[in-house]
């Protein structure tokens, strides 16, 4: 399984950069602040800020740094901070930050909110992550999901769909991803019935990867058949539900499908996604290889793809070739990526297009050629290249790939001449179309200018006008007569 890219949020300069006079154990205290107004308010957006602001300062947590905020956020004793504690890696003395005079000016919250506690978590898994320390990561990941099944606050939502995201990071690395899926399936079960919509998009992605990480591709289209719909929350999380569809598609040999999702995968993700923009490329290489088209030159050079797609480009330069050998040179060449990257099997449907292209542009530069020929520029490595040669070129024939015959007698294939076009009636036939396209168009705009829209509306309206211009003239006449019998 390709590795997951984390795909950060568009940071506004405030948020991403930390001024240098603040330590890092400010700012913490701040975000907490933050999370504990947003809390008391229930304000999502605060809680969301909060948590970009962690991912700005994510380089610069250590262990230190973390321990001093779980003494000032959580109460000394507690449960969540002694076991939080247990997760913190002890770092050396000259790493330690002294902060006394901030810690002065700013007092602890006065109650803990379940919001502050479930951030904690999440810090404390971030810092073991970043240091490597999967197996420590896996067990703090498995105690924030067993925390969160007890909360329900749509306030958390936003924090507990970070940790979904690293609680399956931390199995995946430690290579034991099918142990949590009945946990994801029941967690995704909750989200639904709480409405957590942000929580949902992350855990089908989640269990998307799951199911493709073993190549369970059916029960992977199964559950997002029949997963809920509604409309997308986070464009990461869109992304790579895209990205996963895509690749289902692909393996089903929907490719004109997989081709869409795949492109709107690699548009739609952030700039600074590169890693994920180079797997949606990768795939979307081999997937329009396979539909018949070449790849423009412009995407294996865009700016920090040359170097992951250059087996791909040699691999398409086999293909428009339609070298059967120099393309089993590059599929030997470059196993090791292929197999990585999980495409080496779809790479083997590529050998069929890759003897088609050769056939067609032999079909176009011989007009008789014997099968043993064909075989030989085909470079067909068989006990019987003749006979495979053969049923190659019957295949290609009656799939309209190209437009010959096989003498069966004198063992060649004969290719119909290509005539002339323009002495046929398919030029007139196209122009005659054009001009009639371009009459209609003429004719509306005619339509429409001599009976401009809504024209039955005041017609009703001068009819409606008139009618009442005649009652008034008839009840003024019917005064007048009553005035005269009066006199």
């Amino acid at each position: 399984m390709t590795q997951d890219v984390e795909m950060k949020d568009n940071q506004t300069p405030t948020e991403s950069v930390v001024s240098a006079p603040t330590s890092t154990l400010q700012n913490l205290k701040e975000i907490a602040a933050l999370i504990d107004t947003g809390s008391y308010t229930k304000e999502v957006r605060r809680i969301a800020r909060a948590v970009r602001l962690t991912v700005g300062l994510r380089r610069q947590l250590t262990g230190s740094v973390i321990s001093s905020f779980l003494d000032f956020a959580l109460v000394p004793g507690s449960e969540a901070h002694t076991r939080l504690s247990s997760f913190v890696p002890k770092s050396d003395e000259h790493d330690m930050e002294v902060d006394t005079a901030s810690s002065t000016s700013q007092a602890p919250p006065k109650h803990l909110p379940a919001e502050l506690e479930i951030y904690c978590y999440f810090i404390v898994l971030l810092l073991l992550i970043d240091q490597k320390k999967y197996s420590e990561a896996k067990a703090c990941s498995s105690a924030s999901i067993a925390r969160l099944k007890n909360v329900n606050r749509r306030t958390v939502d936003v924090i507990a769909s970070k940790l979904y995201f690293y609680y399956s990071l931390s199995y995946e690395l430690t290579d034991d991803l099918a142990e949590i899926r009945s946990t994801l399936l029941a967690l995704h079960h909750s989200a639904t019935l709480r409405h957590d919509e942000l929580g949902q998009e992350t855990l089908l992605n989640l269990l998307l990867r799951n199911y493709l990480h073993y190549n369970l591709y059916d029960q992977a289209e199964k559950l997002r058949s029949k997963a809920p719909r509604f409309e997308a929350h986070s464009n990461q999380q869109f992304c790579r539900y895209l990205f996963y569809l895509g690749k289902i598609r692909t393996i089903q040999l929907e490719y004109t499908d997989a081709k869409e999702s795949l492109l709107q995968a690699a548009r739609k993700a952030p700039v600074a996604s590169l890693g994920f923009r180079i797997q949606c490329n990768k795939w979307a290489i081999i997937v329009r290889l396979l539909l018949g088209e070449i790849p423009e030159r412009s995407i294996f050079t865009q700016k920090g793809m040359e170097k992951p797609l250059r087996p791909y480009f040699e691999l398409t330069n086999a293909v428009r070739i339609g070298d059967l050998e120099l393309f089993g040179n590059v599929q030997e060449k470059f196993a090791e990526t292929f197999a990585k990257d999980r495409t080496h099997n779809l790479i083997v449907r590529l050998r069929h297009n890759v003897i088609r292209t050769g056939l067609r542009n032999i079909s176009i530069s011989y007009s008789r050629i014997s099968l043993q020929d064909v075989a030989q520029k085909l470079r067909l490595n068989s006990a019987n290249p003749v006979a495979d040669a053969e049923s190659i070129v019957a295949k290609a024939i009656r799939d309209g790939a190209i437009d010959a015959t096989i003498d069966h007698k004198n063992g060649c294939m004969v290719s119909k001449e290509t005539g002339d076009i323009y002495s046929t009636n398919e030029p007139q036939t196209a122009f005659n179309s054009r001009i009639a396209f371009c009459l209609n168009m003429h004719n509306e705009a005619v339509r429409a200018l001599r009976f401009p829209p809504n024209t039955h509306k005041e017609k009703e309206s001068d009819e409606k006008r008139r009618e009442k211009k005649q009652q008034e003239e008839e009840l003024a006449k019917y005064m007048a007569e009553e005035d005269d019998d009066d006199f």
